[in-house]
């Protein structure tokens, strides 16, 4: 990373200058050496067969736990991995580990979100058979993943009832960036102050190609949806 001095022009009259101004391009160089890592990435796993999901959430949305239902209920369709993104605990990838789905875990330690070169590493360590289905579960976070490609074929976003329907408003680059929106825990509906057709009607105003399903990971609610939703062609 390297920040660029833009210097001012010559003169001879003696004052006192202003700190000099600088242009960081920081942002610009990181996302680009992002980009050409994660092309690298989607060309590697696009040869073998493998499809990575790239899920996107804020802490405590359920995406633990429908990968858990996820791989119980998908098993031997087809192999299936993961990429466990956390900032200092493995306990995520304990808990996929126990499902006897293979399973890396990536601590981030102070960011806030995985990068094309960490799952790079992570698919080396993995190094998935071909024809996976390859999940990356994020670090829990409504806006900085948007920013990173990893080199998945799709982007799903999640957020549950319990977090308001406003979401897509409040973090529409989140959302922009999404292939698929789940709307979780749908069995806490009775109990709590959500609005799914608002939520969707949002979703629509940032994204009109993302598709919305509302299911409950632990309750098994309309989760098929979702299941032909990863075994669709143009997924596969």
């Amino acid at each position: 990373m390297r920040a660029t001095r833009r210097p001012s022009a010559p003169h001879d009259h003696p004052h006192a200058h202003s700190p000099a101004t600088e242009t960081i391009s920081l942002e610009e160089k990181v996302l680009a050496r992002n980009d050409a890592i994660a092309a690298e990435v989607r060309s590697r796993l696009a040869h073998r067969g493998i499809v990575a999901v790239n899920l996107m959430s804020s802490p405590g949305s359920g995406k633990t736990t429908l990968l858990e239902r996820t791989i119980r209920d998908l098993d031997g369709d087809r192999p299936v991995a993961v990429i466990e993104g956390d900032q200092e605990t493995p306990l995520d990838a304990e808990r996929i580990r126990r499902t006897g789905c293979a399973v890396v875990q990536v601590n981030t330690g102070a960011g806030c979100h995985l990068d094309a070169a960490m799952m790079r590493a992570a698919v080396n360590k993995l190094d998935p058979s071909p024809g996976t289905l390859l999940f990356v579960e994020n670090v829990g976070n409504l806006i900085c993943p948007a920013l990173f490609d990893l080199g998945e074929r799709a982007k799903v976003v999640i957020i549950s009832v319990t977090e308001g329907a406003d979401k897509p408003l409040k973090y529409p680059h989140m959302f922009a960036v999404a292939d698929l929106v789940l709307v979780n825990k749908v069995d806490l509906l009775p109990y709590v102050d959500f609005d799914l057709d608002a939520c969707r009607r949002h979703v629509s105003a940032v994204n009109a190609g993302a598709r919305v399903l509302a299911l409950s990971a632990t309750r098994g609610d309309d989760v098929d949806a979702w299941y032909d939703w990863l075994t669709a062609p143009a997924i596969r």
